[in-house]
C-alpha cells in the first residue's frame, strides 16, 4: 500500500487515546512510506495524524474545500494542500488518490465519509478496503448496528467483507 485515506474528526474528542492513536497511525504510515491522504486540517485528530506523518519524514496530501479553509484551519506544514470547490469533490478526490481508507473517531462528517465509501464499495464504484480504528470501543455501537442491518436483510453481504475493524493502529501492519 502506497497511499491511505484517513477520515477522522477535526476535533480531538474527549478521550486522549483518540489523539494518541492518530499520532501512532501517522508514525506507522511514515515508517511504511504510505502517503497520508486526508482532509487538510491542522486541528483535532486530523491535525494529529498529519503532524505525526510529517514529523517522521512522511508525505501528506490534504484535500480541503474552500468552505472549510477557516473552520478546519488548513494545515500549512504538509507536503501538498489541494483546495477544492466543495465536500463532494473533496471526498471523490480523496477516494481516487488513496488505495484504501481508515476511519478514526469523528463526527457527522467522518460518518458521511465512511458511509459514502461503503456505498460506493457495495455498488462496485471502487473496491478499496475500509478499516475502522475502533479506539477504546468508540465504534462498538455502530458496528453492532451494521450487523443488525445485515441480520435484517438490508445489506447484500456481511460487513466483515467490506470493513476490517482494528483496535490499535499497529494492527494495520498485518494487512499491508
Amino acid at each position: 500500500m502506497q497511499s491511505l485515506a484517513v477520515f477522522c474528526g477535526s476535533r480531538a474528542g474527549s478521550d486522549p487515546q483518540f489523539v494518541a492513536h492518530a499520532s501512532l497511525l501517522g508514525r506507522l504510515m511514515a515508517a511504511q512510506n504510505i502517503t497520508l491522504i486526508y482532509g487538510g486540517g491542522s486541528v483535532g485528530i486530523m491535525g494529529a495524524v498529519a503532524d505525526a506523518v510529517m514529523e517522521h519524514g512522511g508525505t501528506v496530501t490534504g484535500v480541503i474545500p474552500e468552505l472549510l479553509l477557516a473552520w478546519e484551519a488548513q494545515h500549512m506544514g504538509i507536503t501538498e494542500l489541494k483546495i477544492v470547490a466543495d465536500m463532494h469533490v473533496r471526498k471523490r478526490l480523496m477516494y481516487e488518490m488513496a488505495e484504501a481508507a481508515i476511519v478514526l473517531p469523528g463526527g457527522h462528517g467522518t460518518l458521511d465519509e465512511l458511509f459514502e465509501m461503503l456505498t460506493w464499495n457495495s455498488l462496485k464504484i471502487h473496491d478499496k478496503h475500509i478499516y475502522i480504528l475502533n479506539t477504546n470501543g468508540f465504534y462498538n455501537h455502530l458496528i453492532a448496528h451494521l450487523h443488525q442491518m445485515f441480520a435484517s436483510e438490508f445489506l447484500y453481504d456481511k460487513i466483515e467483507n467490506r470493513i476490517t475493524v482494528l483496535n490499535d493502529p499497529g494492527e494495520l501492519l498485518e494487512y499491508l
